[in-house]
This record gives structure tokens, sequence and C-alpha cells, in this order.
């Protein structure tokens, strides 16, 4: 029984009582009702202010059983306020400790800096890959959102060392930068920089002017939305088969189709083998769009005798569950 509810029935009880003890008066003494609820409420408060008329002996006795009933209740009444008041604050300390004991065991994982409508809506994506992330969120009032969504966070200034420290940046694979502000962002960059050298960072810029002084500060990308959205705009007047392709491929609106980056590791089996022998397009119905090479190059539309080699990752396009299995071949645990 949680404390809401005990405070409820405490109410109840409270009322039953009140009104059992005003209908003995009554019955009893043959007390007006007024004079009746008066003397119930200062019996069983234990206020002790006097007995409003003369109490017969059936009323003594009444009295002791409601006086009785009174500091059970009381005790009862009590611990339930008691309760209702403190539980949700012990409840808070416990969650807020499983969740930085689940943060402490992350390794490789990606911190996100801002929880509004852009962070809230990278974070639903990210998940879905799935990715291990964790939230910092200096406004109290988007707890109840990152709890509705299951989120690791921490609340606090994402740009203050220790609170970074605490969502394990020294462990971490990236940070995501998505601040209200250009001037925040470019100091949680410099200060995620200074922490993890090795970090991949990627941060949001409102106006183009702040994209070199993001990076100048150690963003490896700096994404605009608002240039991104216009652009998308564009390509929807100007292509609109091809950004509805893209949309199929990205935004997750079919469960069937997919495009997906997989990288060759030197255990695959796949290693140093063709496209033509790897018989991927066979076996699992996928299209690969492209390759990166380890240098960074983009090499489109391969031939069937181009190479699978460790340190490239292949860009395929296909079903999920095949996706999934060509995942487990090229790069196996």
């Amino acid at each position: 029984m949680d404390s809401t509810r005990h405070l409820i029935v405490s109410l109840l009880l409270s009322i039953l009582i009140i009104v059992f003890g005003a209908i003995g008066y009554v019955v009893v003494e043959h007390w007006n009702f007024l004079d009746a609820v008066y003397m119930t409420i200062i019996t069983i408060s234990s206020v002790g202010y006097g007995e409003v008329h003369e109490v017969g002996t059936i009323g003594r006795l009444f009295t002791m059983i409601l006086v009785f009933l009174g500091v059970i209740f009381s005790a009862y009444f009590a611990g339930a306020v008691v309760q209702f008041m403190i539980e949700d604050r012990i409840r808070l300390i416990l969650g807020r400790r499983r969740l930085d004991r689940k943060i402490n065991r992350l390794r490789n994982h990606y911190i996100v800096c801002g929880y509004g409508r852009i962070g809230r809506v990278l974070c639903n994506n990210l998940r879905r890959k799935p990715l291990d992330l964790v939230v910092i969120e200096n406004n109290q009032e988007l707890v109840q959102a990152m709890e509705f969504d299951g989120v690791l966070y921490l609340t606090g200034d994402a740009a203050d060392e220790s609170t970074l420290l605490r969502a394990g940046i020294e462990r971490a694979k990236g940070l995501v930068s998505a601040l209200g502000t250009d001037t925040d962002n470019v100091f949680l960059v410099l200060t995620a920089r200074q922490l993890n050298p090795n970090l991949f960072i990627s941060a949001r810029a409102s106006r183009n002017e702040a994209k070199s002084k993001l990076i100048a500060a150690g963003a490896n990308a700096v994404e605009s939305p608002y240039e991104m959205g216009a652009v998308s705009m564009a390509q929807r007047i100007i292509r609109p088969t091809v950004t509805n392709f893209l949309d199929l491929a990205f935004a997750h609106r079919r469960t069937d189709i997919q495009m997906e980056e997989i990288p060759v590791s030197g255990s695959s089996i796949l290693t140093d083998v063709t496209l033509k022998d790897s018989e991927i397009r066979q076996k699992y119905n996928l299209i690969i769009i492209a390759i990166k090479k380890a240098d960074g190059s983009m090499h489109f539309n391969p031939s069937f005798e181009t190479r699978l080699r460790a340190g490239e990752t292949v860009i395929a396009v296909g079903e999920i569950s095949n996706l999934q299995k060509l995942e487990n071949i090229l790069c196996p645990a």
C-alpha cells in the first residue's frame, strides 16, 4: 500500500470516526448533531475542552471507546502523513543511486547534453540502434519527460566538470552538445575536449558564425538544425523521390527497410573476400551502396570484384533482420 493510499484511507477513517461518534452521542445522550460532532472532535483529538453537556454512565462508556479509537486513529494518521511526506524523497534518493550505478557501469557510451526539443528527438533516434546514452539536463521540469522515456540522466550544468565526470566522460565514446545557446555549447565543447581528448564531439549551432568557434573549441562535427531543415525542405521540392527513399531508410517510417553502416572486422570470415564471392546479395538480399575505406575515402557503387578489407565500413540497404545477420558476419562479437 503506497503513501497516497495510506493518506486517503486515513482521511476516510477520520470521517467515519467523526460520524460514528456524532451518531453515538445523538443516540445515547440525545444531543443535537452539532454538539455531538463538537464533542467527538475534541474527544478523539484529545483537546479536552470539557464536556458540552453532562454525560451519563452509558455516555462515559461510549466516550472511553471513542478515546481509545481516537488514540489508535491518531497514531495511524500521523504515520500516514509522515510516510506521505518522506516516501517520495526516499524513492528519489534510491532511484538516483540506482541511476548512478547504471551510469558507472557504462563504457563507450554517448553523452547527450540538453533534453529540449532537439535533444529528445535525438535520443529517441539513437536508442533505436540501440546505443548506451546518458543525458545531462539542467531544467528540472524535464526530469519527468526523461523518466517517462526511460533514459539515464543527470541534472546539473552540462559544462561543469564534475557533472561530466559523473556522466563518465572519460569512458565515453562521444558527446552531443545540444544546449540552447551557442555560447553554452562552445564552453561545453571546450570543457569536454579537455576532459577527454579522444572523444568524438558533435555540436549544435544556431548561427553559422558559431560553427567556426565550435570547431576551434574542439568539436568534430557541427550541425545547424535550422540549416538542415531548410536544406531538407528544398530537397523535397527538387528531388521528392530521393528524399522519400531517404525517409524510408532513415526515419524508420517503415520497419522492413533500413540503411545501415557496418564495420568490417579483421576476424570476419568475409575479410579479403570479393563482393561476388561473399554472396551478400544472394544470402541476405542486401544492396551495397558504398564502402568507406580505412583512409576515410568513399567508394560508391562498388563492383562485384571489390574486396572487403578490415577497417572498412560497408553501407548497405535492406531488411533490418538481414542487416543484423550481415553485421554478425562482418563484425562478430
